[in-house]
């Protein structure tokens, strides 16, 4: 069956009235091909970058299970785990949660760490229908028995690849091994290298394989205009400079990559300095700075975001005009999840990258080959 409206599925009343007040009409391929597998209850791994949909994919089934089979819980008891490598993608994850649930009754919890467990503590205290979590601060609940994953019955892996990156898989095994074996998992991740197949088939029973675009053929079919500057390291900043003035671009929204924490701070420094109101995010900066500077920048009151690739795929905002890549990424394929922050939900969007005419070459000609083409040189 072809689903090409949302209303072809097969959600409850409060799940579609949810989603016509967002504006949803057609499913994206994986919410189309992955929602009817998962209203069945089977087994899923999801091959599909960021900014594909995933999320609604795997959330809409989700709670049209939750409501339509109400199961009583105790304090700590859970009965839908989402786990996500970062705080900022867990965040995100959560709100996409309460937005489509807005009209059902739905105990939520978000569990990260960085700040203060007290207040996720006590959204424990009567179980939760769904939790969005980071592993360290899952792990740190479930030693304190503040968290009981043998009541689970939805498990979701969320961007396997990146939590591969982060050294987190062995941890995620540990944390499989407390669920119940009878349940329904859903892996999601951008590529497959063997440790993350590996995960999947200790994980997965039997599972259906939903396949969108890859990563690299996804971000092309964005309406992303890629372009190369060739600038020597000293003479960067003057000319990140020249661009956010010029007001032909109109980079209203611009996200700015660096590959060092102290180098996004400097350059954000640098940028007020020079009446650009602009701020930093990274690693370093603790969980309430994070969010306040996001806000300041989703909410327009500061136009530029300098960022490290901390916020890569942990970014969600759909109206960024340009990302411009301060420094190369030290791996190829975060410059696809890099330039991903812009173009989203079909608008256009501009990615400049800043490179070293001799030291870049090799790697610029290694993003080339991972996005199947060319990237012009502009002037």
């Amino acid at each position: 069956m072809s689903f090409k409206n949302f209303s072809d599925f097969k959600l409850i009343a409060a799940l579609h009235r949810s989603l016509g007040e967002l504006g949803y009409k057609a499913p994206t391929p994986i919410q189309s091909q992955a929602i009817p597998l998962l209203l069945q209850g089977k087994d899923i791994l999801g091959i599909a970058a960021t900014g594909t949909g995933k999320t609604a994919s795997f959330a809409l089934p989700i709670l049209n299970h939750v409501i339509t089979k109400p199961r009583a819980l105790t304090a700590g008891q859970v009965r839908v785990l989402v786990l996500a490598p970062t705080r900022e993608l867990a965040m995100q994850i959560h709100k996409s949660f309460l937005s489509y649930g807005k009209h059902v009754g739905l105990k939520t919890s978000l569990v990260y760490g960085g700040v203060s467990q007290s207040m996720q503590v006590k959204s424990l205290a009567n179980g939760v229908d769904v939790m969005v979590a980071t592993p360290g601060r899952l792990r740190d609940l479930v030693k304190q028995r503040r968290v009981l994953l043998n009541t689970l019955e939805i498990f979701v892996l969320d961007e396997a690849d990146r939590m591969l990156d982060m050294g987190f898989v062995d941890e995620i095994r540990k944390i499989a091994a407390l669920m119940p074996k009878k349940r329904q998992t859903l892996l999601f991740s951008a590529t497959m290298p063997k440790p993350i197949e590996s995960l999947a088939s200790f994980l997965l029973h039997s599972p259906a394989r939903v396949q969108v675009a890859g990563a690299a053929t996804a971000k092309r079919e964005l309406k992303i205009e890629q372009s190369l500057m060739y600038v020597q390291g000293p003479a960067k900043r003057a000319l990140l400079l020249r661009l956010l003035r010029d007001k032909n671009l109109k980079m209203r929204k611009t996200v700015v990559f660096t590959r060092t924490k102290h180098g996004a701070s400097r350059l954000a420094a640098t940028l007020c300095d020079s009446g650009i109101r602009s701020e930093a995010i990274h690693g370093d900066k603790v969980q309430g700075a994070r969010q306040q500077s996001l806000e300041n920048f989703r909410s327009g009151r500061v136009g530029v975001l300098v960022a490290t690739d901390v916020i890569a795929r942990g970014i969600d905002i759909d109206d960024i005009t340009h990302v411009i890549n301060f420094d190369l990424p030290a791996e190829a394929e975060n410059y696809i999840h890099r330039i991903g922050r812009t173009g989203r939900a079909g608008a256009s969007g501009t990615a400049i990258s800043f490179a070293d005419p001799q030291q870049d070459r090799a790697k610029i000609r290694e993003i080339e080959t991972l996005v199947g083409r060319s990237i012009r040189t502009a002037k």
